[in-house]
């Protein structure tokens, strides 16, 4: 049976160096789950894969859309279950990596039918959001759907600018679109997370972040700052940078601050991913451990 191979993790935890060997090994492309990496030129703070990788193993959905397009979970769900029916023609096994939890949620479980959001209605939300603010977002999102205002992470300008445009174009609460019923898929998709003792997987963060800027992370964020209220770039790594540039911090704040930020993004990465209980993680603070060899065995084992 054809199988999607879902590779996921935290932030740093080193899905990509792992997901390389595994889909060499396998002669297997990859789909990459990352809301970021989908844009173009935001390589550097974004971690996505460098050209070397990118010749080693086919990718998709690298690198493939300028950062003022709007791009969904459902769209992604829509075009990676796609792809995958025509790439499991050849490949029997397809890997799909990544962190991004509602793009890995979309494709293994599904997204609820929710209405386009038209260019008219989306100018005009994002106009109420940049003339005052996100509270004026979270205050008519708490009056149009109150049992979702309740659920979704209140600082996550994303969601909660998405659910009042939902609200908007349905004309009816966004909670009460969402059934959460799990799509059946036509193929096997097994679950493996990788995982690191907290210290080290801090430790690497830290020091992640710290070779993107002798990389060149500034000055890639300041390509970007005329172009800094983009959804796309509301992005660890970016933000903090434009504060930097609007005056507002040193450098040496800012890179602390992407520091900080890149480790409170990883514990809500796990604390997501842990819930859910299909996943086999490998501890790869466990240097006796072969990843390679644990996920061909487990791959062996359902067959």
């Amino acid at each position: 049976m054809n199988t999607l191979l879902v590779l996921l993790g935290p932030t740093g935890v080193g899905k990509t160096e792992w997901s390389l060997q595994i889909a060499e090994t396998l002669k297997s492309p990859i789909l990459s789950a990352d809301s970021r990496q989908i844009y173009k030129g935001m390589t550097i703070g974004t971690a996505a894969p460098t050209v070397e990788q990118l010749q080693l193993v086919p990718h998709y959905f690298v690198g493939i859309l300028p950062p003022e397009e709007y791009y969904s979970a459902s769209q992604f769900e829509d075009e990676a279950i796609k792809l995958a029916d025509l790439l499991f023609e050849s490949h029997p096994i397809v890997v799909m990596t990544g962190g991004s939890m509602m793009y890995i949620d979309a494709v293994c479980n599904g997204i609820d039918e929710i209405p386009t959001i038209d260019e008219k209605l989306r100018s005009e939300v994002l106009a109420l959001y940049q003339r005052e603010g996100l509270d004026a977002i979270r205050s008519r999102l708490k009056l149009l759907d109150p049992v979702y205002y309740d659920e979704v992470d209140l600082k996550n300008t994303q969601r909660v600018i998405h659910a009042l445009e939902v609200c908007l174009m349905a004309g009816k609460p966004y909670s009460l679109l969402r059934k959460k019923q799990k799509k059946e898929r036509p193929f096997r998709i097994i679950k493996i997370g990788f995982m690191r003792e907290r210290e080290e997987l801090y430790e690497r963060i830290n020091k992640r972040v710290d070779k993107m800027v002798e990389k060149g992370l500034v000055e890639e964020a300041y390509r970007f700052y005329p172009q800094r209220h983009l959804n796309a770039l509301n992005t660890v790594g970016y933000k903090e940078l434009f504060d930097h540039f609007d005056g507002n911090c040193s450098l040496d704040f800012a890179t602390e601050k992407i520091k900080q930020h890149s480790r409170n993004y990883a514990r809500k990465q796990m604390t997501w991913f842990k819930r859910d209980k299909e996943v086999q993680w490998i501890n790869l603070s466990d240097k006796r451990v072969n990843v390679v060899d644990m996920v061909l065995t487990r791959l062996t084992d359902l067959y």
